[in-house]
C-alpha cells in the first residue's frame, strides 16, 4: 500500500508479523498484463522500485545480491556451461549474470510475461544490457510448457527465477516440473531455484529439496544470502546436481574468468555452502 500523507510504499508480511517500507517520491509506472498488474516507483535511497500484486520484486540498489548469487554458484559449479535455460527472470539481471561467463554459448530466457521485461527495459536498463548479445534468446511463453518439450539432455544449466509460489510461478514449485528440469538436464547438469527465505520459509525449502530428491538430483545445496527488500532480508537459492557431488570452486577459475561482481566471490560460495540451510 502507498500511503500519500507520508509517500511510503510499505509491503507487509502478515504471517510474519513485520513490514518493509521505502520512502517514495514519484509513481513511475502503472501496468496490467494478463498475468499480473506490476507497478514501478522511484523511491528516495533505493533507486527504483519493481512491484508485482503489491510484492517487492528488485530495487536498483540491492538486486546484485540476488542476481550473482542466483546465477554465479552453480555456474561455476558446473565445469562447461554452455546451454544455459532461465525459467522466469523477466526483469534479465539473471541473464546479464549467465551471459558475463564467456564459456556461455547459449542462453535462453523463458518469461511468462513480456511486460515486466518492457518496463525492466524502461526502468531498470542496466540489467537488460545484454539482451542484444547474439547468444541470449528471448521468449515470452509458459515456461512449464517450455520444458516438457524439450530434449533429453540438452541442457548444462536451467535457472528458475521466479516469483514467489503463487499466480503464474504456482507451477514452478511441484515436483512434475522439478521431474522435466532432471529430464531436460545432461549428466552434471544443475538446477538451481530461488527458494524463498531460511527464517521464514522452511516448509517450503524443505519442499523444494524434497522435489529435487525425488527427481534423482544426487547433491543438494541451499545457499542462504542477505536480500534487504525482501521479507526478513535474508533470501535462498537451492542448487542440484544431476549425478555427481557439488565441489568448492578453484579460485584460479573465477580469477581467470575477469568478471566484476560486487558481493559473489569464492570466499563466499564456500561460505554459503557451509552454512547449514534449513
Amino acid at each position: 500500500m502507498l500511503s500519500n500523507s507520508h509517500k511510503w510504499f510499505t509491503e507487509e508480511h502478515k504471517d510474519a508479523g513485520s513490514a518493509w517500507s521505502l520512502v517514495i517520491e514519484e509513481h513511475l509506472a502503472h501496468a496490467k498484463s494478463d498475468f499480473q498488474t506490476i507497478d514501478i516507483y522511484r523511491s528516495r535511497d533505493w533507486g527504483n522500485l519493481m512491484v508485482i500484486d503489491g510484492f517487492v520484486m528488485l530495487t536498483t540498489r540491492d538486486n546484485f545480491l540476488y542476481h550473482e548469487m542466483l546465477t554465479h554458484p552453480a555456474l561455476f559449479s558446473h565445469p562447461a556451461p554452455k546451454r544455459v535455460l532461465i525459467i522466469g527472470g523477466g526483469d534479465c539481471g539473471t541473464l546479464k549474470e549467465v551471459l558475463a561467463h564467456a564459456e556461455v554459448e547459449h542462453c535462453t530466457q523463458v518469461e511468462i510475461d513480456e511486460e515486466v521485461t518492457r518496463l525492466a527495459e524502461r526502468f531498470f536498463p542496466e540489467l537488460c544490457e545484454r539482451n542484444d548479445d547474439p547468444r541470449a534468446e528471448l521468449k515470452f511463453d509458459d515456461g512449464l510448457a517450455h520444458i516438457q518439450n524439450l530434449p533429453e539432455g540438452s541442457l548444462d544449466l536451467i535457472i528458475v527465477d521466479s516469483t514467489d509460489p503463487i499466480g503464474p510461478a504456482e507451477g514452478l514449485f511441484g515436483p512434475a516440473f522439478v521431474a522435466d528440469c532432471h529430464r531436460a538436464l545432461a549428466d552434471g547438469g544443475i538446477l538451481v531455484q530461488q527458494s524463498e527465505s531460511p527464517l521464514l520459509h522452511a516448509e517450503l525449502i524443505a519442499g523444494v529439496r524434497d522435489n529435487m530428491s525425488q527427481a534423482g538430483f544426487s547433491d543438494i545445496r541451499t545457499l542462504g544470502f542477505p536480500q534487504p527488500c525482501y521479507p526478513s532480508g535474508w533470501w535462498s537459492a537451492t542448487m542440484a546436481c544431476k549425478g555427481g557431488q557439488f565441489e568448492l570452486p578453484a579460485p584460479a577459475r573465477f580469477a581467470a574468468s575477469g568478471l566484476k561482481t560486487r558481493y559473489y566471490n569464492p570466499e563466499v560460495h564456500r561460505g554459503a555452502l557451509a552454512t547449514q540451510i534449513p
